[in-house]
């Protein structure tokens, strides 16, 4: 029995004008897959006989836009949606290992499908014929299986981001990669190096948010090394330490898994202990030490991100997260402001998160202390935020212009009392008091 497929109006309408004119026409690939794994599809993709002369005037719509014709792609905008609307085609020689050099039109959609990368994303759907399966995709997809259409080399090596692709259906959707895509898979990631990298690390950004992403960075740490050769000294390091029963990469992987599927968060949990090879010692008992790793890894972290071509708030986000993770308070309220001092509102929850799943990613039993530490450090930390002390400049009951109407000159001794004011704020020396504070800045001032 065949899955149900449901159609959105205007796909079918596309489909329907098509096939009116005289041509085949399918919704086909991601589309019809996502719809029989009970998802919204991102997009809706259609295939036809019809070549792309005949599509525009078959259609005959205003809004197309013919940009991408010499391939086969007529897009149409209609109820301001975009949809492509592609030929049935087989495709030429991949010279550069990401697109065909050539494409040549066809009639047969079985043709069209052959060429595709998996066999869950060659099927293809109208009302009138049903669900078309050349390649068992659908039994690919009840058995959550992902296999390439034919084979598997010749699929990666006419487009190396496939390898991505595969990784990132696998973490979201929870399939397991066939033994022979698998195999090709690993022989061809060195193809990854001709891609380009935003569009690698847009399949990564999916890949590292799957809900199954933890299998796949476990049997596939080789191949994303390829992209980010910085991960393969983790794979695989022990860390002589009695606080770790996992090697670096087996702890990271725990980690990503523990904190929730939100990118920079995940890119967090990824990249925490990034420094720790290269920062190794072991004392005269044997046991590992990784001191000064959480600053290096930040290093590391920022110089990955540029050259993953993250925008610059993701990289200061997550490279302020790396460097704060080892970061453990005593629970007194001077060492919770400066902490908070440190990380800011904004970044805490985050902070805390990747914390307590690094915390639980050690490969032991998660001691009792270490739970209730988490639990007193999020109330202490919510006090804080609700007290009428001052951990920012901001918070302070005194600013620049106070400073000045008694006084103080504006410049850069004005900024060193104002900080030194915050200082002693957060060690409790001095409340956050505009009179007092002011009378501090006074003698301050007539001291330096």
């Amino acid at each position: 029995m065949q899955p149900t497929i449901f159609v959105p109006q205007d796909v079918r309408y596309l489909i329907h004008r098509l096939q009116q004119a005289g041509y085949r026409a399918y919704a086909v690939g991601g589309c019809v897959r996502d719809t029989i794994l009970h998802k919204t599809p991102d997009d809706w993709d259609i295939c036809t006989s019809a070549r792309p002369e005949q599509t525009l005037a078959a259609l005959d719509l205003p809004n197309i836009i013919e940009n991408g014709l010499k391939h086969g792609t007529v897009t149409v905008r209609y109820h301001d949606t975009n949809y492509e609307i592609t030929t049935f085609r087989t495709d030429g020689v991949y010279a550069d290992h990401r697109r065909p050099s050539s494409v040549t039109f066809v009639q047969d959609v079985r043709e069209d499908l052959r060429r595709r990368d998996f066999t869950v994303n060659a099927l293809a759907y109208n009302e009138e014929e049903g669900l078309i399966d050349y390649f068992g995709g659908i039994e690919d997809i009840e058995n959550r299986v992902l296999r390439c259409v034919g084979d598997p080399d010749e699929r990666f090596q006419e487009d190396g981001l496939r390898i991505m692709r595969a990784l990132r259906f696998a973490s979201r959707d929870g399939f397991q990669i066939e033994e022979q895509t698998a195999a090709a898979l690993r022989r061809n990631a060195h193809l990854l190096k001709n891609i380009a990298m935003e569009r690698i690390t847009t399949e990564f950004n999916k890949l590292l948010t799957g809900d199954h992403v933890e299998p796949i960075l476990t049997a596939f740490a080789s191949v994303l090394a390829v992209v980010i050769p910085e991960i393969q000294p983790m794979i695989g390091f022990e860390q002589h330490n009695p606080h770790h029963a996992l090697d670096v990469w087996q702890h990271t992987v725990k980690a990503v898994v523990g904190v929730p599927p939100e990118k920079r968060l995940r890119l967090a949990a990824f990249f925490h202990d990034i420094g720790k090879p290269s920062t190794f010692t072991r004392d005269e008992q044997g046991i590992g030490h990784f001191y000064g790793h959480p600053s290096v890894g930040e290093q590391m972290t920022q110089d990955i991100l540029r050259r993953m071509r993250y925008d610059n708030e993701t990289i200061a986000h997550v490279a302020k997260l790396v460097a704060l993770h080892n970061r453990h308070p005593s629970l007194t309220e001077k060492s919770v402001r400066r902490l908070l001092h440190a990380v800011g509102d904004r970044l805490l929850p985050d902070l805390l998160r990747l914390q307590w799943a690094d915390a639980h990613a050690k490969g032991l039993p998660v001691e009792t202390e270490t739970e209730a530490y988490f639990e007193q450090l999020k109330a202490l930390c919510e006090k804080e935020m609700h007290s009428t002390t001052a951990y920012t400049l901001k918070m302070l009951a005194v600013n620049g212009n106070d400073l000045m109407a008694v006084g103080i000159p504006k410049g850069t001794q004005l900024g060193r009392i104002l900080n030194a004011l915050l200082e002693d704020v957060m060690e409790g020396t001095l409340p956050n008091e505009k009179d007092v504070l002011l009378s501090a800045a006074l003698e301050l001032s007539q001291g330096t």
